[in-house]
């Protein structure tokens, strides 16, 4: 993928499930934008969603073992071996994939080891999100500078790292606090960290596996208040450079 004068190879990583209406929109819209690989990880569909993948020009992983966590890091583990620049965004049609360049290429510059789109700043659709959504950024925002000097205000999907950063940070999450994982890892590894404002629309079909379900989205909210105490005593017991003594903002 050319950025600028930055050629980077970058591989971007789909989970999905169950999306078999919007994946093919998706995979193209994320084609056109130059990256050299795209990959969707069908996470135990039970519809098309893997064809409609294959047939828009993605590469299909299977994970059938159901968790979020679990198809991000079967996509880690499949992307090509040359691969530089590792980009995460969701298969509903929600993100925004005209912003990968902006996403990814302050990694591939070296200006940043890590960037993450905030949807709460950026321009959001009209119901895209929900109330528990946006106070759980907010929330996770609160918490991650109060702990680590970290300035975020999402936890949004749509994120960027170096490859080999990402494999050495040590991701142990397999359901939905793999997000917060990564933000808090990166935070105690004192990585150069950058929020930018990323567009965010109605999902384009599909059904929400959290924020639409009042079971999932409390199951979900446990799991993440889980994964912040845990890990973050954790953490305090090394001698890890807090993150915000690096962080960069845009």
């Amino acid at each position: 993928m050319r950025l600028g004068d930055t050629q980077a190879i970058v591989a971007v990583v789909i989970p999905s499930l169950n999306e078999e209406a919007p994946i093919a929109g998706v995979v193209r819209e994320v084609l056109a934008q130059g990256v050299d690989e795209v990959i969707v990880v069908d996470n135990g569909s039970t519809d098309a969603t893997a064809q409609q993948a294959w047939l828009a020009g993605a590469r299909v992983v299977s994970e059938p073992r159901r968790g979020y966590g679990r198809a991000c890091a079967a996509g880690l583990r499949a992307v090509r071996t040359d691969a530089e620049v590792v980009c995460f965004l969701d298969g509903d049609g929600s993100d925004v994939p005209t912003f990968l360049p902006d996403v990814v290429g302050p990694v591939a510059r070296n200006e940043a080891d890590f960037v993450m789109g905030s949807r709460l700043r950026g321009h959001r659709e009209a119901g895209s999100m929900t109330p528990q959504q946006l106070v759980a950024g907010r929330l996770a925002g609160i918490l991650l500078r109060v702990f680590y000097g970290a300035h975020v205000t999402d936890m949004s999907p749509f994120r960027a790292l170096r490859v080999d950063q990402l494999r050495r940070l040590g991701m142990q999450e397999e359901t939905y606090g793999w997000n917060l994982e990564m933000q808090m890892r990166v935070a105690a590894a004192g990585l150069r960290a950058r929020e930018i404002a990323v567009d965010h629309r109605c999902r384009r079909g599909g059904e929400s596996k959290v924020s639409g379900n009042l079971t999932a989205g409390l199951r979900a909210a446990w799991v993440i208040a889980r994964t912040f105490v845990r890990l973050g005593l954790a953490l305090r017991q090394t001698d890890q450079q807090p993150f915000g003594t690096r962080s960069v903002k845009s």
